[in-house]
């Protein structure tokens, strides 16, 4: 018979395998990502804070809808155990497009080692670029369920290029680079899509306060519980990029749509309809969406025509024009401006792609720039003669509008104003449900 000591062993060990057991988890793979979007007031810019390094640091970067890749300032401050500068020539430098070898004539330190490639950091809002060492390191960031966030979850070697503290000119106080949501294999949507496995799709609510993006699939859900769901147009490619410098060859990063007609209320601006065409040789011309532009902008002959017919529309609407306020060539007087849910009672613009019953409609609340108690202006500016590419839909006229990057199918998806909803970009729940 066994002894007594025996048998309480052998109950405790499977005690022990049956507690092990129970408490097990598989490892967490979330389905989506959230992250905070938030408006810079001084310079209308919007920014995003990644938890980056070890130990984790908040790291504030200017959102970068087009940007082709992620840069950070490693010349000041710049402390990780777990950075690392991958060998020139090796995987991580093929995947960012580098095939060259780099040498840093300084002690070694983030952003200056031998034999590693290197990439462009580029500031896209002064059109400022230079070399930088492509680098890896751990960054946070937490899940979501499309309501609200979730756990945190982690990736050991996010990729990303080591900047220059001059290249911080112009951008947000307190920010240390730039995040880039690019169609590139390592802008953060195909990143994050390649280390979770989810589909590579990324949705934006930019707000004059604090908005959203979301990485992977949805819903997206907003306050009070108002699921969003989205219009889509094809995704166009620019064949030549449009970065301040890139490779010979490499296409553009930045999104494109096919806007084929502007009208203002149903009325069409006549506009040489060329400029709204991609040139396969150049890359000028076309529509892009950005995050960097305060507001849109338009070739001149594009603008001139617009404000002259939007200036007409108003008139008709009683509506008195005022001196102008620079940036802005149409401005008016609010004395006969009525308000709706949608913001100032004004005529409407539309912008008509694909289908001539796809259309993204653009009301009072981001045509119409408010200057004081008594003047409104147009939130259109010139862009120029040579303007690089002809629209540039821009940020004022993006809030309070969710729009979805759908890399895999090459869609464009947008709402249109969510205030006609109920609900307001904003309003998303950053409440944690972890």
């Amino acid at each position: 018979m066994a002894s007594s000591p025996f048998i309480s062993l052998l109950l405790l060990l499977i005690i022990s395998l049956s507690s092990s057991s129970s408490f097990a988890q598989p490892s967490f793979r979330p389905k989506a990502l959230v992250l905070p979007v938030t408006k810079d007031r001084t310079t209308l810019q919007y920014t995003t804070v990644i938890n980056q390094r070890t130990p984790l640091v908040p790291t504030s970067l200017v959102f970068d809808l087009g940007g082709r890749n992620t840069w950070v300032d490693c010349d000041r401050n710049y402390v990780s155990s777990t950075y690392t500068s991958p060998r020139c020539r090796s995987a991580v430098c093929s995947r960012a497009g580098s095939d060259g070898c780099s040498q840093c004539f300084s002690p070694p330190r983030p952003g200056c080692n031998n034999n590693t490639c290197s990439g462009t950091p580029d500031n896209t809002v002064t059109r400022t670029a230079t070399s930088g060492e492509i680098a890896t390191d751990v960054v946070s960031i937490q899940s979501t369920n499309g309501s609200n966030p979730g756990r945190v979850v982690q990736i050991p070697d996010l990729v990303f290029v080591c900047g220059s503290t001059f290249l911080l000119q112009g951008l947000a106080s307190g920010t240390v680079g730039m995040a880039g949501m690019g169609r590139h294999s390592i802008g953060l949507p195909s990143q994050f899509a390649a280390a979770f496995s989810f589909n590579r799709k990324f949705a934006v609510c930019l707000s004059s306060g604090r908005g959203v993006a979301f990485f992977g699939n949805g819903p997206y859900v907003f306050l009070p519980g108002i699921p969003i769901s989205v219009t889509t147009t094809p995704l166009l490619i620019n064949p030549v990029s449009t970065a301040s410098a890139f490779p010979s060859g490499e296409r553009s990063s930045e999104y494109f749509i096919g806007v084929t007609a502007i009208k203002i209320d149903e009325k069409t601006v006549p506009i040489n309809a060329t400029l709204l065409k991609i040139d396969g040789t150049t890359g000028v011309g076309g529509t892009k969406v950005s995050s960097v532009n305060p507001y849109t902008v338009l070739e001149t002959s594009i603008y001139n025509a617009f404000t002259s017919a939007y200036v007409r529309e108003a008139a008709g609407r009683n509506i008195t024009r005022v001196a102008s306020v620079a940036p802005f060539g149409a401005c008016f007087s609010t004395q006969n401006l009525g308000v709706t849910r949608l913001g100032y009672a004004v005529p409407e613009i539309q912008l008509v792609l694909h289908s001539n019953d796809v259309v993204w409609r653009i009301f009072g609340a981001n045509s119409m720039v408010s200057i004081s108690d008594d003047v409104v202006c147009l939130g259109f500016v010139d862009g120029g003669v040579n303007a690089r590419t002809s629209v540039v839909i821009g940020g004022y006229q993006l809030e309070d509008n969710l729009i979805e990057i759908d890399l895999a199918s090459n869609r464009f998806g947008f709402s249109s104003t969510l205030l006609g909803r109920r609900t307001t970009c904003a309003n998303f729940n950053f409440t944690s449900t972890a």
